[in-house]
């Protein structure tokens, strides 16, 4: 099951000629979240994977960096004829942000349906959750992690020969965790099945000061996207306003196991190679991706994640096919 990360905006609140607002999509399987929708997130990826057909959208806050792509991207849905329903989920206030954005973007032809969010209040999905939890900023503000499932043990294809099976069909079942009948008896999964192994993490923060429960949800995780506003010589502008030096990301990043740490929301004052310094002091695997770069994390048997710098446009978007936009 392929799972990665494709930033379309890394900048901090003002966007610039190199990095958009915030806006991050996640590909697992043929699942799209895209986390935070910043202004000209829908252009991002017209220039990169193509337009993505997402099946939610995870609203970290509501500082209008981090939402100001919806109505255009909503709209743009509309007219290419979209017919699927669409999620959009959020902390609570959700509904009262989608009252008003509603007189920018009208009606629209397919069904958008708001969910509130609390802390702890996991999304189901077929083979993993996502899993919200409460940053420290400037308001009421969740971060998400991406969890999946675990997974069955290696398969012992020879053990399972030796115990009488040999049905391919039967090496299915057993992997499934289904008992089967052999001449003479029974063979348990738990006979030719090795130790159960996890699954994946990932976890984005939006905007946060150093948090525990950041840390707590990022424990082990593969990929942590976290807030790297400020660089160590504003720390104080860091406690003021709700955000993190890149330091103390790096810092939980470490405490946490995190393999790799993804730095973005960096402001525009910085030297982004300076900073990432000051970070990597503390957590040798981070990294500051820029605008259309990619994460592929694949599973821990076949190695760590992996940056592919401007991947978005390497892996594009199948083709989707849509009525004819109305004039």
């Amino acid at each position: 099951m392929d799972l990665s990360i494709v930033f379309f905006g890394t900048g901090g609140s003002v966007p610039t000629a190199r990095r958009a607002t915030a806006c991050v999509l996640v590909r697992r399987g043929g699942d799209r979240l895209l986390f935070d929708c910043g202004e000209g997130s829908q252009r991002q990826m017209v220039g990169s994977t193509g337009l993505v057909q997402l099946d939610e959208i995870y609203i970290t806050h509501f500082h209008a960096d981090h939402y100001l792509g919806l109505p255009g991207l909503l709209k743009t849905y509309d007219l290419q004829g979209r017919e699927r329903p669409l999620r959009v989920l959020g902390p609570r206030g959700l509904t009262d942000l989608f009252k008003s954005l509603r007189r920018i973007f009208g009606g629209l032809g397919y069904e958008l349906e708001l969910v509130e969010l609390d802390e702890g209040e996991a999304v189901e999905h077929d083979g993993y959750e996502v899993q919200p939890f409460a940053v420290e900023h400037r308001m009421k503000a969740h971060g998400y992690a991406l969890v999946e499932d675990g997974r069955p043990g290696r398969f012992d294809a020879e053990t399972a020969r030796g115990l009488g099976v040999s049905d391919v069909r039967d090496f299915g079942r057993l992997q499934r965790g289904e008992e089967v009948e052999v001449s003479g008896g029974t063979v348990a999964p738990q006979q030719v099945l090795g130790e159960a192994r996890q699954g994946r993490k990932l976890v984005i923060t939006g905007d946060t000061a150093p948090s525990e429960m950041t840390r707590i949800a990022a424990h082990e995780a593969e990929v942590l996207i976290h807030d790297g506003s400020f660089g160590d010589e504003d720390v104080q502008r860091a406690v003021e306003t709700g955000h993190s030096t890149t330091r103390q990301a790096a810092e939980l990043a470490s405490e946490a196991g995190v393999q790799m740490l993804a730095l973005v929301h960096i402001s525009s004052r910085y030297n982004i190679g300076s900073v990432l310094e000051q970070a990597q002091e503390a957590h040798p695997g981070t990294i500051a991706p820029r605008d259309f770069d990619l994460i592929e994390i694949p599973f821990p048997e076949r190695g760590g994640p992996e940056l592919i710098p401007n991947g978005a446009r390497e892996r594009p978007e199948p083709e989707l096919e849509t009525s004819t936009p109305a004039p």
